[in-house]
């Protein structure tokens, strides 16, 4: 090799390993970081999110603010990180909900698609179907033949139209071919009222949200919507165990940024929160709440997210949703 080409060589060797170290150590974050919840504080989404903002904060040494956006249904909170500059300084708790806006909303002014960088799925959790205590059934078969009994006489409630409670029972009818009547209500609370009280007879609801009303005996589970028992509830079957499986549905809980965040960061985020999510503490946390801790990668993230838009979106057209 001649002495030309030799430190051509050696200062090609020096550049590529300067890169290495801009990128292995870009100063990220130098500032705050901010986590757009688009719900109220105390539901399920705050909780997780405020979870792994409390441990981040000590992991990267800057504060990691939570900031609930309220309003629209999550459109607001979803617009504002859209709109937000792509700098990893902004991130958006994504859920069950964000999936299935994506069919529902029309006027959405953003790509549910192309408008985010998906970071990780933090927490899952499976949805169960309840029932009043006092409905004459023990198990999941004897509801399915009460409600063929009497068909559009029974009624499941929804925290609304196009909310994950609303295409659970949907998903359910449509796989079992009952006619159950959809009533909406202003949140998961409100239904939980009516339905102790029995002016509802059913409800297929994320797990934390019931399962102190099971525990308490005025409601009773029929199903977990999941491929396999829950530990919170063992004696309860599973979508696989009644012949269901494609009711298997979960409410899961994840982390993006807006499209055009560097790559860098999102890898260094996603390295980050899946080392909270599965730290011990967190674990802990987490499970107190009945959820489920999952911390995956980037592209399982962003895959399981189509996934999920494609199904909900096929649910809507065929059970007619609207949102307006």
């Amino acid at each position: 090799m001649k002495r030309r080409e030799f430190n051509h060589y050696l200062a090609s060797l020096g550049a590529l390993s300067m890169t290495g170290v801009a990128w292995a150590d870009n100063g990220y974050p130098r500032k705050p970081v901010n986590i757009i919840v688009p719900y109220s504080a105390g539901g399920g989404t705050d909780i997780v999110a405020r979870i792994v903002a409390q441990h981040l904060t000590d992991r990267v040494k800057q504060p990691v603010i939570v900031e609930n956006r309220v309003g629209g249904g999550g459109t607001i909170g979803w617009n504002a990180v859209a709109r937000a500059n792509p700098d990893g300084y902004t991130l958006l708790t994504a859920e069950t909900s964000f999936s299935i806006a994506a069919g529902l909303i029309k006027d959405l002014q953003f790509d549910p698609k192309k408008s985010f960088s998906m970071i990780t799925i933090a927490a899952s959790v499976p949805h169960v179907l309840v029932v009043n205590a006092d409905l004459p059934v023990k198990n999941f078969e004897e509801f399915v033949a009460l409600v063929k009994k009497n068909p559009n006489k029974m009624f499941f409630g929804s925290g609304g139209v196009g909310t994950n409670t609303h295409l659970g029972g949907e998903l359910l009818k449509s796989l079992t071919g009952i006619n159950l009547t959809h009533v909406p209500y202003k949140g998961a609370s409100a239904v939980l009222a009516d339905l102790l009280g029995g002016q509802v007879q059913a409800l297929v609801s994320s797990m934390p949200t019931v399962l102190p009303s099971i525990k308490s005996g005025r409601l009773r589970a029929l199903l977990v919507t999941d491929t396999q028992r829950s530990a919170s509830l063992p004696d309860v079957p599973s979508a696989v165990d009644v012949g269901l499986p494609g009711m298997a549905m979960r409410f899961w809980i994840g982390f993006a940024a807006p499209a055009g965040t560097p790559n860098d960061i999102l890898n260094q985020l996603n390295k980050e929160i899946v080392a909270v999510v599965k730290s011990p503490a967190a674990q802990e946390q987490l499970s107190k709440q009945g959820l489920d801790a999952v911390g995956s990668s980037r592209e399982e993230a962003q895959k399981m997210v189509l996934e999920e838009m494609a199904r909900w979106e096929k649910l809507i057209k065929e059970a007619g949703i609207s949102n307006t």
